[in-house]
C-alpha cells in the first residue's frame, strides 16, 4: 500500500502532551483526528526532527518539524447513494458542488449516511481521491452541516494534493455572505475595544485572533491571544436592515480557514450570526424596528445565516484559474425579502 507524508511544525506553547501537541497543529486539511495521530505514534508512522517517536507523553518544543506517514485508502466502504447535487462544475480531476444547509459533509457516528459523500460516491462512481480515508474521500475542505455552499472534491490523487497545498498555502478565494445581529461598522465606538478587531480602508472590519477548541466543550472553538492556530477573517457591511438598523447582511472572507472561524470571529465582534445555536445566541429585538412578520422570521431561522457564496482556486492539474459563485438559497432569499 502506498502512503503519504503530512509535514508540518510545533506552534508557540505547545501542550505538555506530545498527542495533544500533534493534534492541535496538525493543518485541518489532513484531516487526521486525535485517536489516528494516537494510531500512527503506536506504529511508528510519527517523526520528530527525523526521529520516529511512539510515546504519546512525550515533550515537544516549537519549532520543532513533525512527519506523519498516513497511509492512502483501500477501497473504500462508506455506501453510495442516490441524493441528488447541485454540480457546479466537473472535469476529469474535480467536482465543485452547491452543497444545501442541512447536509453533513463526510460520514460520522451521528451521521453514517445521507452525506455529501455518499452522493458524491454515487455520483462520481468510485472515481473519488483515496487520500481522505475511507470516510473522507475526497474532501478537501469542509463547511457546517448547517452553513450552505460551494464545496470542492477531488476525483483523483494528484488533484487532491494540488487542491490541499493551495488550502494550506490560503491562496483559495473563499467568499462567504451572512446575516448578522449589529452593525459591523467603524463608527461604532465599542469595536475600538474588542481585542484583536480593527478595520481597514473602506470600513472593513479585520479580525485576527488565534482559536483553538474550547477547554471544556469540544464541540466549541475558543478565541485566544496565545497558542492555538492563527485565523484572520475580513467582513463588509452589503446592507442594513431594521429603522433603527439593528442586523446587516455581510460578506465575509479567510485568510485563514480555521473551524467555525467566522461564526467565532462575528460572536467575538460582538455580532454573531442570525440562527447560529452555539455562538449567536437568540437576542431580544427591538420591537419596532421590524414588522411582527420580521420577527418572527428572524426568531424562526433554525440555522446559522452563513452561505459559501464564492470558491476560487488554480485547477491543480491544468493550472486555469477558476473561480465559482453560488446564489443565496431559497432560505435565505426569504430571511431577507421579510426583513428588507
Amino acid at each position: 500500500m502506498s502512503s503519504f507524508i503530512v509535514s508540518f511544525q510545533i506552534q508557540a506553547d505547545p501542550p505538555k502532551r506530545l498527542d495533544k501537541a500533534l493534534s492541535r497543529d496538525v493543518p485541518e486539511d489532513a484531516d487526521i483526528s486525535r485517536s489516528q495521530i494516537v494510531r500512527f505514534l503506536e506504529k511508528g508512522a510519527v517523526r520528530v526532527d527525523g526521529v520516529v517517536q511512539s510515546d504519546v507523553k512525550a515533550k515537544v518544543a516549537e519549532g520543532q518539524l513533525v512527519e506523519i506517514t498516513v497511509p492512502e485508502a483501500v477501497a473504500t466502504e462508506t455506501l453510495a447513494q442516490n441524493i441528488p447535487l447541485d454540480v457546479i462544475y466537473e472535469d476529469t480531476d474535480l467536482i465543485v458542488v452547491n452543497k444545501p444547509a442541512g447536509m453533513v459533509v463526510h460520514p460520522a457516528p451521528g451521521s453514517p449516511d445521507q452525506t455529501l459523500v455518499n452522493a458524491l460516491l454515487y455520483h462520481c462512481a468510485d472515481t473519488l481521491s483515496g487520500i481522505g480515508g475511507e470516510r473522507r474521500p475526497g474532501i478537501v475542505h469542509r463547511i457546517d452541516k448547517d452553513t450552505s455552499g460551494l464545496l470542492v472534491v477531488a476525483k483523483n490523487d494528484q488533484a487532491h494534493h494540488g487542491l490541499a497545498a493551495q488550502f494550506e498555502a490560503h491562496s483559495v478565494e473563499r467568499y462567504y455572505r451572512a446575516l448578522c445581529y449589529g452593525i459591523p461598522d467603524a463608527n461604532d465606538p465599542r469595536l475600538r475595544g474588542v481585542r484583536g478587531v480593527n478595520f481597514e480602508q473602506g470600513n472593513i472590519m479585520k479580525v485576527s485572533t488565534h482559536l483553538a477548541r474550547h477547554k471544556t466543550d469540544r464541540q466549541r472553538q475558543a478565541v485566544l491571544f496565545e497558542g492555538g492556530r492563527h485565523a484572520v477573517t475580513r467582513v463588509r457591511i452589503v446592507e442594513r436592515y431594521g429603522t433603527p438598523e439593528i442586523l446587516a447582511q455581510v460578506e465575509c472572507w479567510l485568510e485563514t480557514g480555521r473551524t467555525h472561524q467566522i461564526r467565532v470571529h462575528m460572536a467575538h465582534a460582538g455580532h454573531g450570526l442570525i440562527g447560529d445555536p452555539v455562538y449567536g445566541g437568540r437576542r431580544k429585538l427591538a420591537q419596532k424596528a421590524f414588522s411582527p412578520e420580521a420577527l418572527g422570521a428572524i426568531s424562526g431561522f433554525n440555522r446559522q445565516a452563513l452561505h459559501a457564496a464564492v470558491l476560487g482556486f488554480e485547477h491543480p492539474v491544468t493550472g486555469e484559474s477558476l473561480r465559482f459563485e453560488a446564489p443565496l438559497p431559497e432560505d435565505f432569499e426569504t430571511l431577507i425579502n421579510h426583513i428588507s
